[in-house]
């Protein structure tokens, strides 16, 4: 191991000397820091309805799920979670993974090969970027939300099969992609266009139901969808919405979903809940809208269109700095730093969390823009 032993310290270093080390820290479970750093969205993770629903799935269909889908896997709950997706999505069906992760994965490879062409936005996640390189397809990678590139990728690409990448919020910027105007594109092209409600699902559009649907895209024959159920969903897993036709291609060709354990039944049972939350209490994610909009005034940033607002700072460690003032104060925010960010500048990353308490978002917001505005 010396060799490898000798490079390992010199990758270290290396990311000590840039401000780029990145180190686990467990939360203990009384620990009452107010959480602005993760993607729990709406604030369901915790709330009781949630919970129950989670802990009775597990004791009546055991810790796990046993088995991949094809085998003994696949449960009631994955089939009545998969048919509450589409309909509140508008997509006609969906089929359930266990990370958002595999789900991007499982599309992109399972439809993409030496044959086709992936044309992606720059700024899409590093589960599309590994699984354009995993689906082994020729790509082109286009300026963000450049449609003009988009174009002109796809007038060229011959009779390739193509697939377009974007995101419907982007998880750094906060902005939206064009997607009306993808869809066309796609559409004259005959090429398909897969989103990412990753950062839109339960948050934009009537209702927490996306920007696809919102747009009025949900079921246009050229459009997916992808999306995970562990930002507003509040529990894990991730879905593909879109034709049945296109489920039953990915139960038999994608390898993701063949050979991995099937979502276990808690966080399966936990987002179902959670859908039937967001449905009764649809107002859930206006409230993430005003505070985003408070919040993003006071600092005199962009107001992003999702939940996460990004505040950009002058290096990494002002970042780090930043972020561990406000950790003294009992706030915890993340901190984005290359190569998480695709331009290259660090970001305190706020997650304007629907559920905390007035009184609490209000602390929060007092000593963010003390820390930040110095």
């Amino acid at each position: 191991m010396s060799r490898w032993s000798a490079w390992l310290g010199t990758q270290a270093s290396d990311r000590d000397a840039l401000g780029l080390t990145r180190t686990l820290n467990p939360r203990r479970v009384d620990d009452d820091t107010l959480d602005l750093a993760g993607n729990d969205y709406l604030g369901l993770s915790r709330d009781p309805v949630v919970t129950r629903a989670a802990a009775h799935a597990t004791l009546t269909w055991g810790a796990g799920s046993g088995a991949s889908r094809l085998v003994t896997g696949t449960l009631s709950l994955h089939d009545e979670l998969e048919r509450e997706l589409a309909a509140f999505t508008g997509h006609e069906s969906a089929l359930v993974f266990s990370t958002g992760y595999h789900a991007n994965l499982s599309v992109v490879t399972a439809l993409a090969d030496r044959e086709a062409l992936v044309v992606s936005d720059a700024h899409v996640h590093a589960s599309l970027i590994d699984a354009t390189r995993l689906s082994r397809a020729a790509f082109r990678v286009t300026a963000h939300n450049d449609v003009a590139t988009v174009q002109q990728a796809l007038a060229g690409a011959g009779d390739r099969r193509c697939l377009v990448l974007a995101e419907s919020v982007y998880s750094v910027l906060g902005d939206a992609a064009p997607l009306a105007e993808l869809a066309a594109t796609c559409a004259d092209h005959d090429a398909l266009l897969v989103v990412d409600e990753a950062h839109g699902l339960g948050v934009v559009g009537s209702g927490g139901r996306g920007l696809v649907h919102e747009l009025g895209l949900a079921g246009h024959p050229n459009v997916v969808v992808t999306a995970t159920l562990s930002k507003a969903l509040a529990a894990q897993g991730g879905v593909v919405l879109g034709p049945a036709e296109l489920r039953d291609h990915l139960v038999n060709r994608a390898r993701p979903f063949i050979f991995d354990t099937a979502l276990a039944p808690a966080p399966a049972a936990g987002a179902l809940a959670a859908l039937g939350l967001l449905r009764s209490g649809p107002g859930l994610p206006e409230v993430i809208r005003r505070r985003v909009a408070a919040l993003g005034s006071s600092l005199g940033v962009t107001l992003p269109v999702g939940a996460v607002l990004s505040v950009p700072m002058t290096s990494p460690t002002t970042g780090l700095s930043h972020q561990a003032a406000l950790l003294a104060e009992g706030i915890r925010v993340g901190c984005f730093r290359p190569p998480s960010v695709p331009d290259g500048v660090s970001r305190l990353r706020i997650t304007c969390n629907a559920g905390l308490a007035e009184a609490d978002w209000e602390r929060a917001v007092e000593a963010i823009v003390k820390v930040v505005r110095g």
